[in-house]
């Protein structure tokens, strides 16, 4: 998918660039700079010498020599002094020019720490807000797939009202039985290469999509080109903001019968801003279902009653809570 949230090491990333959280004599130090130096070996810091330094929300490019990737992009964020310096500023800039540097030197993957989220200071779950609507932002723009690593839990924070509010809907909604279908598939069911042990979901007469399609019978891509087309907005509008990328759209424009994953037809739902009743039957015509014995379905269902559509917002409160992502 074109952003995806991982844990991770940033250093054992096999992506064309992984970005650097360094300081501004990039010359390494601790966290993140210190390991990324430590892994390239002593090369990296060599040619960091020749580079001069860099300012606070710039970013320059070196090799990424014993690393497994093409370059290292080294990248100054700002110290939190409270928020009302810039911080804010300095910090999407860093994303901004990082982005630029890697797509001016061909780079189609790229893997991002959560900048100036340790020593820096700046309050994680804002510096992750920031992180999200930069990169979702050039996404929107430009055809790449861009990792956001976080090495452990404590690194990684959203907001604690979304939080607490996901998990007071979780806690009135989810039915808590022995097992929990969507997560016990296995994976590759749950990556869309099996068939999922559910009976094929049926519309019915009089549903939401009824009235638009005229036609029980439509498949998931002949439903979701009418729903493009009932948008009036491009087709690369749709998949980018439903965190698909463009080769897997184009498979699905091109085959009637294309069987996608759960994950990848609730993406589109939430693309379309769907509601409730309108999802349930778009993504039974792939052979899905919501269940309140799903986690992963109530956190979709509360943020579909929310109306809240940013599928980058959905996917930071899944993987806090540990679920699937949205998109392919």
């Amino acid at each position: 998918m074109p952003l995806e949230i991982v844990r991770n090491d940033i250093t054992k990333m096999p992506v064309d660039a992984i970005v650097n959280a360094a300081n501004g004599s990039l010359l390494g130090g601790g966290g993140v700079d210190g390991g990324i130096h430590r892994a390239a070996g002593p090369e990296l810091l060599a040619e960091c010498r020749t580079l001069g330094g860099c300012r606070t929300g710039d970013a320059k490019l070196t090799k990424a020599y014993h690393l497994p990737c093409k370059y290292v992009i080294h990248t100054v964020g700002p110290v939190w002094q409270g928020g009302g310096h810039g911080e804010r500023e300095k910090l999407v800039s860093c994303y901004r020019t990082s982005l630029a540097l890697a797509k001016e030197h061909g780079c189609e993957t790229v893997a991002f720490p959560l900048i100036s989220s340790g020593v820096f200071g700046y309050p994680k779950d804002q510096a992750l807000r920031v992180a999200v609507d930069t990169i979702g932002g050039f996404l929107m723009e430009h055809d790449m797939t861009v990792y956001l690593v976080v090495f452990d839990r404590a690194a990684y924070q959203i907001s604690g009202k979304l939080f607490s509010d996901i998990a007071e809907y979780i806690d009135d909604h989810y039915v808590d039985k022995h097992t929990d279908t969507w997560r016990e598939q296995p994976r590759m069911v749950r990556e869309g290469f099996a068939e999922p042990c559910m009976p094929m979901a049926v519309s019915v007469a009089g549903s939401p999509l009824d009235a638009l399609l005229n036609d029980l019978d439509a498949g998931f891509s002949e439903t979701l080109l009418k729903l493009i087309d009932r948008t009036g907005k491009k087709d690369s509008e749709i998949y980018k903001k439903a965190n698909v990328d463009r080769k897997l759209f184009s498979k699905i424009r091109n085959n009637p019968d294309y069987r996608p994953s759960k994950t990848t037809a609730l993406a589109f739902a939430i693309a379309l801003e769907l509601d409730l009743e309108e999802t349930k039957d778009f993504i039974a015509r792939a052979g899905f279902a919501l269940s309140h014995s799903s986690k992963f379905d109530v956190i979709i269902e509360y943020f579909i009653q929310q109306k809240n559509y940013d599928i980058f917002a959905i996917n930071e409160a899944l993987f806090a809570f540990d679920q699937s992502l949205l998109g392919a």
